[in-house]
């Protein structure tokens, strides 16, 4: 990362502006997933309000004589859980694939749901930056809602579609790890880059820009997403992330016009 922008950025989001437009993806963030887990967890003791019929059969052979002993069980609502916990493997099964499945989840969808809220601050955050440190440079800007919309849509499907190409590396060690936030990550560089562009430069501009900084602007949108998948860090640190591409943006915008 360049070391001005990056220390410019970090000032700029320690101000009191930035700092409360911070607060605002963290609480949509949360209150989405604070609902999401209480209708999942609804869904949950639902299934829980059922029965089940456990049935087995083993026949062993004594002195030429098949004896046959059978074991059937009527499990009703919570008696299913604690049946299969009472089995080491079943219970260790049950607690990795819920912790596991859950924390992939919760942090993924955290990310994404943060990407969409900080869209809407994006226009904000690069007026005030544009105040502080660039009033020479007009915003032009280009696309309108029509366009976003569509292009958010065709973003999250080709992100949808990765998942499901990618499932065979799922099952690969080390492998998964990157196959599981290839997906995410597209979707992350694309709005990223998109929101700040869209709200600066004009639609030639931006083509130059990426053009001449691809490689740098990769390098930035990685390092920003890898700051992600730390726990917590998206809810508020999402807002830095619109500031450092936006001071990016600014200034490349300021050596065309020059």
């Amino acid at each position: 990362m360049n070391e001005n922008l990056l220390t410019q950025s970090i000032k700029d989001y320690l101000t009191p502006k930035m700092l409360k437009y911070a607060i605002l993806p963290f609480v949509v963030t949360m209150v989405v997933m604070y609902v999401i887990f209480f209708g999942l967890a609804g869904m949950g003791l639902d299934q829980l309000h059922t029965t089940m019929d456990v049935n087995t059969t083993h026949t062993t052979i004594v002195n030429g004589i098949p004896q046959t002993d059978t074991f059937s069980a009527h499990l009703q609502n919570s008696s299913i859980i604690k049946f299969l916990m009472n089995y080491t493997i079943t219970s260790w099964l049950a607690g990795f694939l819920i912790y596991a499945i859950g924390g992939f989840f919760i942090l993924y969808f955290s990310i994404f749901i943060a990407i969409i809220v900080i869209g809407f601050m994006t226009p904000f955050v690069m007026k005030e930056l544009q105040r502080r440190h660039y009033p020479e440079v007009k915003m032009i800007g280009y696309s309108g809602v029509f366009e976003s919309i569509f292009l958010v849509i065709q973003w999250a499907f080709v992100m949808i579609l990765l998942f499901v190409v990618l499932i065979p590396l799922y099952f690969i060690p080390l492998l998964n790890i990157i196959a599981f936030n290839v997906p995410l990550y597209y979707f992350f560089h694309k709005m990223l880059v998109f929101d700040v562009a869209s709200h600066i430069a004009t639609r030639e501009e931006d083509r130059k820009i990426r053009y001449l900084n691809k490689t740098s602007l990769r390098i930035k949108t990685v390092l920003l997403y890898l700051l992600s998948l730390v726990p917590f860090a998206i809810f508020f640190g999402a807002i830095f992330y619109v500031i450092y591409l936006g001071n990016t943006y600014f200034t490349e915008i300021k050596k065309i016009r020059n």
